[in-house]
């Protein structure tokens, strides 16, 4: 430790300070945008959004001081809570939006589905952090994990929440690759659900899932309806050229021709006023966040810790990721927001808990090496 920092607490001074500034970074960048998207104005989004933020930052700073053997040990009880949480959402959980998702508690409104993108990962490094390697290639290695993932993830779309029941499942897939098992395992999934998502779309998912997919193949096909959305996303991002058109100039938010401008398609709000630079700069900002994550993962000295690293690196990429292809048309839309800037706090929450664990194995990493 710098000498000159001696009168810094050790347990503040351990911190991974670069990144939580970075974070601290880009979430008050989220809040100019929220402030811009309602028209020059902290209420109603930017200020509730800055004070979740900063006491959600603040729980993830404690979770740091939890040992890694901690998350080892409580991954399988949590991730079975979680389970059963998910099926009383489904006997009783509250309905709003049109989705059945909350468990309504009294004094808060709980979404399990959240907290399983974490845990899910926590979960699936337990499993193969429990099996012996030799197993790894097996047919035991695939079905107990293929369950885990499986499991919330049919409970999730039957709340409806394509969107996160395809992180939980993507999360938890990315896991059992690192863990070693056999690349044509992948391949044949990957060959078995191409061939099922012809079935999957006439008759699993609901009606809007499907015309979010019909209109992100064909654009053009409803441009006042279902792919109202993405058109306008697409305007407001290209009518902000190279360097925008200025704080508070935004004209698709303002008038109110981009919907959700303050949600899901936040990204749009930003690149309008801020342009191509700003996009690029925020991509950079997340990626130096998840480029963290991923070396938090190279430096662990456990396979848990390894695996888990690299899944809540996964988790936060696919945020980016999926909100990012999202906005600019190269993906269908399927409502995940983007970390930070979208209003809410559901992906708040998982992207600190994730950050919260992650900074406890560099943590655990650190003393390790120093020792």
């Amino acid at each position: 430790m710098n000498p000159g920092l001696n009168f810094v607490p050790a347990p503040l001074a351990q911190l991974p300070w670069r990144i939580i500034l970075l974070v601290i970074l880009i979430g008050c960048f989220g809040l100019v945008v929220l402030y811009s998207a309602a028209g020059g104005s902290l209420r109603p989004w930017a200020l509730n959004q800055g004070i979740r933020f900063f006491i959600l930052l603040a729980g993830a700073i404690a979770l740091s001081r939890v040992r890694e053997s901690v998350w080892s040990n409580i991954a399988l009880p949590v991730y079975a809570g979680l389970v059963v949480a998910l099926v009383l959402v489904e006997l009783l959980g509250a309905v709003r939006g049109g989705s059945q998702r909350w468990l309504d508690l009294g004094i808060i409104r709980l979404q399990p589905s959240e907290f399983m993108k974490p845990f899910i990962v926590l979960a699936c490094a337990k499993f193969y952090d429990m099996l012996p390697p030799n197993e790894t290639r097996r047919f035991g290695a695939i079905w107990p994990a293929a369950l885990l993932i499986g499991v919330p993830g049919a409970l999730v779309m039957l709340q409806p929440d394509l969107g996160t029941a395809l992180m939980i499942c993507m999360g938890g897939v990315v896991v059992m690759f690192l863990a070693g098992v056999p690349l044509r395992l992948f391949i044949g999934g990957a060959l078995a659900l191409g061939a099922a998502i012809p079935l999957a779309v006439n008759f699993v998912l609901h009606g809007y899932q499907r015309n979010r997919i019909l209109v992100f193949l064909n654009p053009e096909s409803d441009p006042l309806g279902t792919g109202y959305h993405i058109s306008q996303s697409k305007i407001a991002i290209g009518s902000g050229g190279i360097f925008g058109k200025g704080f508070l100039n935004g004209t698709q938010s303002h008038l109110d021709y981009l919907p959700e401008g303050h949600t899901d398609f936040a990204l749009a709000t930003m690149m309008e006023e801020w342009g191509l630079i700003g996009g690029i700069l925020l991509i950079i900002a997340f990626f130096a966040v998840i480029f963290w994550g991923v070396n938090v993962a190279l430096q662990a000295q456990t396979k848990f810790g390894r695996l888990t690293a690299a899944g809540l690196a996964t988790t936060i990429f696919l945020y980016v990721a999926i909100n990012m292809s999202m906005v600019m048309g190269i993906a269908p839309v399927v409502g995940i927001p983007l970390p930070f800037i979208s209003f809410g706090s559901s992906a708040q929450l998982t992207v600190l808990t994730c950050l919260g664990i992650l900074m406890s194995i560099d943590r655990q990493n650190r003393q390790t090496s120093r020792w």
